[in-house]
This record gives C-alpha cells, sequence and structure tokens, in this order.
C-alpha cells in the first residue's frame, strides 16, 4: 500500500514539476474558473457553525451566547500577525510560493514514506487541510463522503489536490489562510482562532503574544491530546517549541525571539464562554432570553420545522440586537420584588411593552430562570405555563365590543346586585347563570361604560357583553393577541364562544404579556403590534433580515381605541375627557404617576385566586398577575392586589422619569355620549 500510494503521488508530482508553476492545471479546456464552480458548495461558500449573541435594545449590552459549536468568524486583520506566521510556519511553510500543491512537500513524502516503510507524511499544505476540514463538516455531504474527506487514501489525497488547486486559481493566499484559522480546531471544545484564543487565554485573537501564537498554532495536528486544558501540558509545550523554531527558520522571527518565547512561562487564562439562556449575563434576563429562543423557534423563516430552527439559531452566527431594556428590566425586577420575594412559591410576573411596535422592552418574575428554580416561561406562557386568570381586566374587550357595535361610553344600566343573564348556569337562578357584584353597596346603581369599568361592576359588563354577544367579546380579545393556551378555553373560543357568559369576568387564561400588549393597542390609537422581543438580526456576512421589523395592523378604530382609553382613566383615579369618572378600583396607580395621563383596570379571579393589574401610558404598557404557577388553588388573597398595582404603576413612573408627558386623544361626542342607551 505504501508502493502504491508513494507511486499515486509520484505520478502527481512529477505532471506538476513538468510544467512551470500551475500550468498543468491550466491545460484544461475550461480552466480555473470551470473547476471552481464544479467545487461543493461548502467549498466555493463556507458556511461554518459559529456562535450567536444577543444584546439589548442598545446593540452593545450582550444578554447571552448561545451555541452549538464554540466558534466566531473573524477577519484576517482582526488575528495577531503572529498568529498568521505560526499557523504558516508549522504547517505549509511555502504556503506563499506554491498553487494549492507543494511540489517539493509531495517529493519529500514520497522519500519519507518509501524509507520508513508506512505511510508517515502526506505533503498536505494549508490549502488542501482546508479542504479537508470543510468537506468532512459539510452537511450536504452523505456520511460515507465524509468519512471518504479523511480516509488515508491516495484518492482521497488527490482530490484534495484537485480542489486546493481550484480553490487558489479563485481566492487570494489572505483569504484562505483566514478561512483555515477560522474552521480549525484547537481543541478544549475551541472551534476558530477567535474562540480558541478566548478558550486559553481569556483574550481575542487580534491580543495573541508570540508564544501564546505559537503554542495555539502547534495544536491543529492533534488538538485535543496536546491541549494544555485538556490534554498533555508537556506536549503542548514542545509542540511550542517547534512552532518557534519553524518561525525561524522561515525567517519570521529571529532565533533570539525564539529563545526568548520558549522560555516564557505558559501562562493558561482558561475561559468557558457562557452558552444558553441559564448563563445570561444577568440572571434576570433569562425569562427575556428564553422568549427570544421561544420567538425564533415559531418563525418558519428560520427553517422548515423546529429542529431546524433551533440548528440555525445555535451555529447561525447571528448577531440579535434585542428589545430588552435593562434600566427598565431592572426597574420592573424590583419592583415585582415588593410584591413576592425570591424563594417564594407564588410569582408576580411582569411584562413592559412599548405602543406601537409591540417590542417587549422588560420580562420580570420574582423567581431565577435556573435548573434549581424554574426555566417555566412564567411571564410570556408556553410550555407548562397556560396562563393565569386576569379576572376583570377582560372587562376591556366587551368595553370595545359594545364601542363597536355603536354602543357609546354614556350606554347606561341600573346595575343589580345579581344579574341573571340568558347564559346556562345553576339552579339557583332557575338554571342560568346569575354573577353578582364584589361590593354591591359601592357598585350597584346606574352604571356608564365610564364609572361600570372604573368601579369594576360585574353586573353592568355581563348584560353590555349579552346585549352586544359574548362571541363579539371573545373575537376581540383574540383580535388583541389573546391566545387561549389552556385546551378548555380555546375549546370554549372555537365551539360555544356565544355561550360563554363568563368570559367577560377573566375566567379564560391569560399571560403579562398578552394583558399589556392587548391594552398598548388603546394607547397606539388602535394599532395592534405583534409582541417581539427583537428589532434587528444580522446575519455572519452583516445582512440584515427582516424577521426583526415590526408586525402591525390596525385592530380598532382610533375612535373606539380613544375611548377605550377614556374609560380606562377612570381605574386609576384620573378623570375622562367629559369629566365622566366616578371612582376607581386602582386609584393610587394614577397618584403614583404623578398627574401624567394614565390608564388601566384592575382584575381578581373568583376566591381572589390571582391578583392583576395592567396599566399603559402613551409609551408605555405593563401588566402583572399575581399567582402560584405550579398550585392554582394556593390562592394569593385580596390583600396582594395594592402591592401588584404599586408594581406596576411604580415600573411605568420610573421609567418615565424625565420623559415628556403625552395626553391620549380625546374620543368624540359621538362614539362618548352617542344616542344609544341601555336601561
Amino acid at each position: 500500500m505504501t508502493l502504491v500510494f508513494s507511486g499515486l503521488l509520484a505520478g502527481v508530482v512529477l505532471a506538476v514539476v513538468a510544467f512551470p508553476g500551475n500550468a498543468v492545471f491550466a491545460l484544461a479546456a475550461k480552466g480555473a474558473s470551470d473547476a471552481y464552480l464544479s467545487l461543493p458548495s461548502d467549498l466555493r461558500m463556507p458556511q461554518t457553525a459559529q456562535r450567536t449573541y444577543l444584546y439589548a435594545r442598545d446593540g452593545k449590552t450582550l444578554i447571552a451566547t448561545l451555541y452549538d459549536v464554540n466558534r466566531e468568524d473573524v477577519r484576517l486583520h482582526q488575528i495577531a500577525p503572529a498568529m498568521r506566521q505560526a499557523i504558516v510556519a508549522a504547517e505549509d511553510a511555502r504556503f506563499y510560493e506554491h498553487g494549492g500543491v507543494d511540489a517539493r512537500s509531495v517529493m519529500r513524502a514520497i522519500v519519507a514514506n518509501g524509507a520508513g516503510g508506512e505511510v508517515e507524511q502526506g505533503a498536505s499544505t494549508l490549502t488542501m487541510q482546508y479542504v479537508r476540514n470543510v468537506l468532512k463538516n459539510d452537511p450536504d455531504l452523505t456520511d460515507q463522503q465524509r468519512r471518504e474527506a479523511i480516509d488515508d487514501t491516495a484518492r482521497r489525497k488527490i482530490q484534495e489536490m484537485r480542489y486546493a488547486t481550484a480553490l487558489e486559481r479563485k481566492l487570494s493566499k489572505d483569504e484562505i489562510l483566514n478561512r483555515y484559522l477560522n474552521i480549525s480546531y484547537f481543541g478544549a471544545q475551541a472551534y476558530g482562532i477567535q474562540a480558541a484564543s478566548e478558550r486559553y487565554f481569556g483574550k481575542p485573537a487580534s491580543k495573541l503574544t508570540l508564544a501564546e501564537s505559537a503554542l495555539l498554532a502547534g495544536l491543529v495536528q492533534s488538538p485535543d491530546a496536546d491541549s494544555p486544558i485538556a490534554g498533555d501540558r508537556d506536549r503542548a509545550l514542545e509542540r511550542r517549541g517547534y512552532v518557534l523554531d519553524a518561525m525561524a527558520r522561515t525567517g519570521a522571527i529571529t532565533p533570539d525571539q525564539a529563545a526568548q518565547a520558549k522560555a516564557e512561562p505558559l501562562r493558561l487564562k482558561p475561559t468557558q464562554l457562557p452558552n444558553g439562556c441559564i448563563a445570561s449575563r444577568d440572571n434576570s434576563w433569562g425569562f427575556f432570553c428564553d422568549y427570544v429562543r421561544e420567538w425564533w423557534m415559531s418563525r418558519p423563516e428560520f427553517g422548515s420545522n423546529p429542529q431546524v430552527r433551533e440548528q440555525n439559531l445555535l451555529t447561525g452566527g447571528y448577531r440579535v440586537v434585542t428589545s430588552l431594556d435593562p434600566k427598565i428590566q431592572k426597574i420592573a425586577q424590583d419592583s415585582v420584588l415588593g410584591v413576592y420575594g425570591y424563594g417564594s412559591n407564588r410569582a408576580a410576573p411582569m411584562a413592559v411593552v412599548e405602543p406601537g411596535s409591540g417590542q417587549v422592552l422588560a420580562m420580570a418574575v420574582n423567581h431565577h430562570f435556573s435548573l434549581n428554580d424554574t426555566t417555566n416561561q412564567l411571564v410570556a406562557g408556553g410550555g407548562a405555563i397556560d396562563g393565569y386568570q386576569a379576572g376583570s381586566t377582560f372587562k376591556l374587550f366587551t368595553l370595545l365590543a359594545g364601542l363597536e357595535a355603536g354602543y357609546a361610553l354614556g350606554t347606561g344600566f341600573n346595575a343589580p346586585g345579581r344579574f341573571v343573564s340568558k347564559y346556562p348556569g345553576d339552579a339557583r337562578c332557575g338554571g342560568k347563570w346569575c354573577p353578582s357584584n364584589a361590593t354591591p353597596s359601592w357598585m350597584n346603581g346606574y352604571r356608564t361604560m365610564w364609572s361600570g369599568f372604573g368601579r369594576s361592576v360585574n353586573t353592568y359588563f355581563v348584560w353590555l357583553e349579552q346585549t352586544v354577544g359574548a362571541e363579539k367579546s371573545v373575537e376581540m380579545a383574540q383580535r388583541l393577541g389573546i391566545q387561549f393556551r389552556a385546551k378548555s378555553d380555546a375549546k370554549l373560543a372555537k365551539e360555544k364562544a356565544a355561550q360563554w357568559g363568563s368570559f367577560t369576568l377573566g375566567v379564560s387564561s391569560t399571560t403579562p404579556l398578552e394583558l399589556a400588549n392587548a391594552y398598548a393597542t388603546l394607547a397606539a390609537d388602535g394599532v395592534y403590534c405583534k409582541d417581539t422581543p427583537v428589532k434587528s438580526i444580522t446575519d455572519p456576512t452583516g445582512r440584515k433580515l427582516p424577521a426583526g421589523d415590526p408586525a402591525c395592523k390596525r385592530a380598532l378604530n382610533p375612535q373606539v381605541a380613544r375611548a377605550g382609553a377614556d374609560a380606562a382613566r377612570c381605574p386609576v383615579g384620573q378623570q375622562s375627557a367629559y369629566g365622566r369618572c366616578d371612582g376607581g378600583t386602582a386609584e393610587q396607580a394614577g397618584g403614583i404617576l404623578g398627574g401624567r395621563p394614565v390608564g388601566g383596570k384592575t382584575g381578581t379571579s373568583e376566591d381572589d385566586s390571582t391578583a392583576s393589574f395592567v396599566g399603559f401610558t402613551a409609551q408605555l404598557s405593563a401588566a402583572s398577575i399575581a399567582a402560584n404557577p405550579d398550585d392554582p388553588q394556593d390562592y394569593v388573597g385580596s390583600a396582594v392586589q395594592d402591592n401588584v398595582i404599586n408594581a406596576v404603576a411604580q415600573t411605568l413612573a420610573t421609567a418615565l422619569e424625565g420623559k415628556p408627558e403625552r395626553a391620549f386623544a380625546p374620543p368624540g361626542p359621538t362614539i362618548a355620549l352617542g344616542k344609544k342607551r341601555g336601561r
């Protein structure tokens, strides 16, 4: 086999040396360009697996690094000159002289292999090694083809020579060297020179010293075995010395410089790059990071199925500038810790959304995103979390459905303490559902949308819902982003929406994110924007992807949205444009905002099992729901309601400090005081 291998290589080298330069390859009729075009696509346009970075909305603050392979491609000018010289001296001293195949090295290999009785040298140039690295990782090749790319056979060697020659006819030497340094494995799970420099020395490749460069260059032949971290430290130093001597022979450094570098002690700074949302730079960002990941997994433009999308996220080398505002995130985090502290089984998840863009600015909760606490998506829902009942916050959807049907804000009804509805219920009310008001002395009586919403009068809104049609309330909620994750909710919404009388009292599960974004539609004058965690996404080439663009649509007539916002002034202790507010369930919220125009709504579910509040200004919308995510029977109680209101209001007030106040546009007189009346 040695004779056969050497004989084949001899045939190749004789062809090379028989003609000057690369003329032998130019004998092909169509030339090197056709040879280049016939190469596997990964050789022409390599797509190495790289790390994806998530940044905060400033584009500078790193949230998390996500990767399957620890690699980050860099340009040649971002690599220390000593490193470039070291790898050339160690692996291919005549790299800048040959055309992809080094005839001298091939002949030297023939002699060495023949004398040694076995194949000891393969005469691989840097370009040929690059070819081998690409082919053995090319996802478009079969397993057999990838195995053949590293088989120690003459056929493989000749194929490498052919491919290497074609590459050299189209790519510059520096481009080939750059690609080689980015694709090579350096041991200790570090792929590419940037990751290797960080892994071994805790610095970028541009900062490598001569001694450090020589050590890394010495690893590529046996990266794991020679690694000073994962393998043999003495062998690593021996290889460093070999590279330094090779650099002196090529003239890249002087013998004295080589000797000085050899004498340097090995100064490692092993650095393991954090990976995944659990390793977010700030643990309070973990739930947001997870939300980004789930958002990505839901987008078909990132792959045909979830498996492909996840692989693209972990290997695509994307730069994702997210919508997270670290300042607002900290404010929200501090606020929810005022409801429940870390370690509590109960949770007070909060989401903050920007009206008019759907960008999620903060996602806070009093739990650590970790395997020891929870990785369930407590704020945005999904997976094991269907959401939480948000009580009377859902009255907004009935109010908007009524306005859209032509009923004015002034539509009045004499709300009784108990209302016998047309919906099926229990025997107490003749088989009909008959809800009651929580505080009859304060809620009963003649109410309009303004006072009914402000005082959260159950019987007023059940009457309005059945007047308009419960299915209209359900449809409105869906239009504004309520998803009905729970199977029972989804079934009712699809099959029995017209009979879902209790819907207006918030018996359906939702999340703080959905709630904040639904109310943000009022602040945006009726424009609903799908919630998004992303401002921009660029691929490794710098190309911007449209996936980060806002997805907005007009969901409400502006007059309907303005009327809804006007009614929402009542619960927070502020006054409507027509002076019709009369009492509210969260009057302290308006005081905390210091007179800044704000709207909102409280919500409690049956027996105070959950407590909610959503508040919004023209610039921000925030919502929080206090609940026990693991035990719906663990009722949070009415005492926590004020804490939830304060948390949301304080988040809005602090986040908006120094920002100009923006008033809500008042609704027109027709939709406010129109003629359709109740009884």
